[in-house]
């Protein structure tokens, strides 16, 4: 089997002002959270990883620090968790090292704290730059508020900042949409993140939806932002390195890439998962109790707070890390493929994947596995057809 891939390090972030109604991700609402004993539960379940087998003495590629709302940690909680990656794992000179940001809890010496513990990549979530919409999302910031956020981040001394755009909202035009984005291109951020509002099981949207439906654009209007989206970036100098997410060059998220690419990853935190190879060449992935408290109590009393841990063969993970790979531009490299499996992609999908180069929606050649601009907003289906 190959060497290890470069390890990363996510560390959740779980707590918010106010749970938006679209959010699916692990997020509490807490007026004062327990912020002393979440960071020890941190360090603790971080010290655990870090001296097992899989992941002893591999340094850290990365880190990425997400939420919920991780502005709304004390600096000295972020210096903390950073000091203690550094001391039981080792960080890589060049490491990146991200930190999500509301642009609602944006303060100027916290921003300043927070780069000068080691946070080197700022992911600032805007939405969108429109008062509607804005109140719509149960934003808690107004469009003002989140240049301000931006110009805040960048006299902290920021040279890389990503803005999270959201775009398909109800009775959005196009119109509408393009002036959200040509703020934001106007800002010159180094990287952008521009996703399709998706209505997602078990959010507090998905109730209100299924009761009265909202009227979300239809599919073509919704294809025509995306297109659109692409148009103006790559025009912009923005390149596409992956469905969603635009970079000038050499400036692409490293952590997410690393996802797509299928590496080992730490999870740690309330809700945080994460992921190590097995030398069968399939994989491990564990998944963390999700309540704060619960979270806090297990991992101070285990060194650990797994709630569940699922092992994939390695055709499972093969075909996990094909559904990954797909959303990179470059899509699937095959050797490489090969090399972590021990079988070529095409050999091991071709059943699956025919259909779709047919259709001149995915194309193979001896280098990679790819989609096509006709397939590019097919991506999710395509993928999944190997599963």
């Amino acid at each position: 089997m190959k060497s290890p891939s470069p390890l990363q390090l996510y560390v959740h972030i779980p707590f918010c002002v106010h749970k938006c109604h679209y959010c699916d991700f692990n997020s509490h609402e807490r007026c004062a959270p327990a912020w002393a004993d979440y960071q020890q539960a941190l360090i603790t379940e971080l010290e655990h990883w870090a001296s097992t087998p899989m992941f002893k003495g591999r340094s850290l590629h990365t880190i990425f620090i997400g939420g919920g709302t991780p502005s709304l940690a004390p600096p000295a909680l972020i210096k903390a968790v950073i000091d203690a990656a550094s001391h039981y794992c080792g960080i890589d000179k060049d490491a990146e090292i991200s930190m999500e940001a509301n642009p609602g809890t944006a303060d100027a010496d916290n921003f300043r704290a927070y780069r000068e513990a080691g946070i080197n990549r700022l992911s600032i979530g805007v939405q969108s730059f429109d008062t509607a919409e804005l109140q719509w999302l149960e934003r808690i910031h107004s469009a003002d508020e989140a240049t301000q956020a931006y110009n805040i981040a960048r006299q902290a001394g920021f040279d890389n900042i990503n803005l999270d755009l959201m775009y398909g909202l109800p009775d959005q035009s196009i119109d509408n949409w393009l002036i959200s984005l040509n703020r934001a291109i106007a800002l010159k951020p180094e990287h952008l993140s521009c996703y399709q509002l998706t209505v997602e099981p078990h959010t507090k949207l998905a109730t209100t939806h299924s009761i009265a439906p909202i009227a979300l654009p239809d599919d073509e209007d919704a294809l025509h932002m995306f297109f659109e989206t692409r148009q103006q970036l790559l025009k912009a100098g923005y390149h596409a390195y992956e469905i969603s997410n635009f970079a000038k060059p050499d400036l692409k998220c490293r952590h997410n890439d690393g996802y797509w690419l299928y590496n080992d990853y730490i999870g740690i935190g309330a809700g945080a998962s994460g992921k190590w190879d097995q030398q069968d060449r399939g994989i491990i992935r564990y998944s963390n109790i999700r309540t704060p408290e619960s979270y806090i109590r297990k991992a101070l009393q285990h060194g650990k707070a797994v709630n569940s841990e699922d092992p994939l063969n390695n055709q499972q993970a093969a075909a996990e890390a094909f559904w990954l790979g797909l959303r990179r531009t470059g899509g699937i490299n095959r050797a490489a493929f090969k090399q972590r499996f021990a079988i070529d992609a095409w050999d091991a999908f071709s059943t699956a994947l025919q259909p779709w180069v047919d259709r001149n929606q995915l194309a193979i050649n001896d280098v990679a596995i790819h989609l096509t601009s006709k397939g590019l907003s097919l991506a999710d289906e395509i993928a999944a057809s190997v599963l």
